[in-house]
């Protein structure tokens, strides 16, 4: 497949004429939060600078200042040609930025969005001029429990496994010129059992150019050669179709679909055309596979054969930039380091990650669990912020084959009653549905842990030290545990009250947790170890145990790197193994029990 990379922000939907904003941007705290009212996107008053995707409370960003801060100003200036802007559209997009973006453009008010995890965009087009041009940033957050706020802290201290809060930009920055007729998105599902693609697009054209002469072409090719084309009339901005696939076998006798698997990830090269009257308006680059997540009775499926998931917890974060990759390379890297401890996935864990990790696991073929960012306190205007971000973010990435499953909660964070509470509950029921709505294919996991309602997965979490204790709990109780009640007072519930186990799959989703530093700082789950003897032993004690047990189908060890104040990665937070990557994989890659036949 054609390779996008060079950090351009958003792999899935290429077109040419963009520019990266990310680097040196004014800067300022506005601790009175008076900076609206002095209209400092007329005057800006800011002293500093910053680097941006970096936030302010990382070293990159060249400030390093953890305090709180709940209103920060950045400022710019972008060179635009007037010229163009007569048959093409400036938009500027925010790949993340938390929580409340407001953007003015040579003094004049732009948008806002609400939200930290999802890209999003203006049209700048009418507030700009021929040659510089000014664009003011502000951005307001908060320590409210009400947001989607994931791991970040909520008081002035790290706690737990909560860490240093995010605020402001902290994704990459761009802008396009965009044709003002165009495509705006292509939703792309692969329907395996009948060799084809379906297409949904969304095409941005004013009324009086829907009367058919307007067509979206769609051409599919596989390691450059052709495989199909398709035509489509646009009469409307929403429009769908279908593409039959078939790639030739090198003998020439048969046709058949290549599929996408972590052993072999095969990827489609797909171009999109705009075409009006012979006239090409629009073209897009994209990529798609083919291939198939669905579960049957306690198994789940990948292109209709089991898959023993052995997935590692990823929550993403760096020493000198926390939640914003150091660079795209760092990102590769990660995805290289889990592959060579014997991981096929990852549980990326409480964040949306930037889009270049998923192209990324798309192109290696790693699996990703998508998980959404909790909130920590239960309120109509919680269910809002919610339930608006995550669809935004279940859009966004919907096309990306390398995500198998939709997590939207986790652990009853945000929903700390959903054990009795039927308002929790029924918040928990309508994601679910809502999520299965835009996606009716993929596994959604309601509350990753305990407590489930309805989930197409049942998960559980369970940091035992001791790996006979392990199996012995899971291999002899599993009707005992499968159940609404709490198991001999051992952690929560599996299910919340009143739901009951339907036969799903069942995933030990976090386990683990082994403390290994050496020195006396920092914390794991269960008692530390202080020799990489005593880790390994310990690790493949745990991991073995949850390999025996029949009915579960894979696992998810936590985590892949030591995060500020927790010290239970199999790397340091510099990316150095703790151990050799080896002897992890030989343990985790191990075949035995149940599951020998289907690794």
């Amino acid at each position: 497949m054609k390779c996008y990379v060079n950090d351009y922000p958003r792999p899935q939907f290429v077109r040419n004429n963009w520019e990266n904003l990310n680097g040196t941007w004014d800067f300022a705290f506005d601790d009175e939060n008076r900076g609206e009212q002095e209209s400092w996107y007329e005057n800006f008053k800011g002293g500093l600078q910053i680097q941006v995707p970096f936030t302010y409370e990382t070293s990159l960003s060249g400030i390093q200042d953890e305090g709180r801060h709940d209103n920060i100003w950045y400022r710019r200036t972008v060179e635009v040609d007037a010229g163009r802007l007569a048959k093409d559209d400036y938009i500027i997009h925010f790949e993340g930025s938390d929580f409340v973006t407001k953007l003015w453009v040579n003094g004049q008010f732009a948008g806002s969005h609400r939200g930290g995890y999802a890209r999003f965009s203006f049209d700048i087009t009418d507030l700009l001029r021929d040659g510089e041009n000014e664009l003011v940033v502000k951005v307001e957050d908060s320590f409210d429990m009400q947001q989607p706020r994931g791991k970040q802290r909520w008081i002035d201290r790290n706690f737990g496994c909560w860490y240093v809060q995010t605020t402001g930009i902290w994704k990459t920055v761009w802008t396009e010129y965009a044709p003002k007729v165009r495509l705006d998105s292509v939703k792309m599902t692969p329907k395996l059992r009948d060799y084809s693609l379906e297409l949904a697009y969304n095409v941005h054209a004013p009324e009086c150019m829907l009367n058919g002469d307007l067509m979206v072409e769609a051409s599919v090719s596989f390691e450059g050669a052709l495989v199909n084309k398709t035509f489509c009339g646009v009469l409307s901005g929403h429009v769908q179709s279908k593409i039959d696939l078939f790639v030739k076998k090198e003998d020439g006798l048969e046709w058949t679909v290549v599929t996408w698997s972590p052993e072999a990830p095969h990827l489609y090269d797909i171009e999109f055309r705009l075409v009006n009257r012979n006239e090409v308006l629009d073209e897009v680059g994209s990529y798609f596979a083919m291939r198939e997540i669905r579960i049957e009775g306690a198994n789940i499926l990948l292109n209709g054969r089991p898959l023993y998931q052995r997935l590692i917890l990823d929550q993403g974060y760096w020493g000198p930039s926390h939640l914003t990759p150091p660079s795209e390379e760092a990102l590769i890297e990660d995805i290289d380091k889990i592959q060579a401890l014997g991981y096929n996935g990852v549980r990326k864990h409480q964040k949306v990650e930037d889009e270049r990790f998923l192209y990324w696991c798309d192109v290696k073929g790693m699996l990703v669990w998508s998980e959404m960012a909790a909130a920590y306190q239960y309120s109509d205007h919680a269910v809002e912020e919610f339930t608006r971000e995550w669809m935004e973010i279940v859009k966004q990435n919907y096309n990306h084959p390398c995500i198998i499953t939709w997590t939207p909660f986790n652990e009853s964070w945000g929903i700390s009653q959903v054990e009795t509470r039927r308002e929790e509950q029924h918040f928990t029921e309508a994601i679910y549905h809502l999520t299965k709505s835009l996606d009716k294919y993929r596994p959604v996991i309601v509350n990753d842990g305990w407590e489930h309602t309805v989930s197409d997965i049942i998960t559980l979490h369970d940091y035992e030290e001791a790996g006979e204790v392990l199996k012995a709990r899971y291999g002899e109780c599993k009707d005992e545990i499968l159940t609404d009640q709490v198991y001999h007072g051992k952690h929560k519930a599996a299910l919340a009250r009143g739901y009951q186990y339907q036969g799903q799959p069942v995933i030990i989703s976090e386990y683990g947790g082994i403390a290994f530093n050496n020195d006396d700082s920092g914390w794991g789950y269960g008692n530390k170890v202080n020799t990489k003897e005593e880790f390994i032993r310990r690790f493949d004690s745990v991991t073995t145990a949850v390999k025996e047990l029949p009915y579960v189908c894979g696992f998810c060890y936590t985590q892949v790197s030591d995060v500020q104040q927790e010290i239970n990665g199999l790397m340091d937070v510099d990316r150095n193994f703790k151990v050799e990557p080896e002897i992890i994989k030989e343990i985790n890659e191990r075949q035995v029990g149940y599951w020998r036949n289907y690794w």
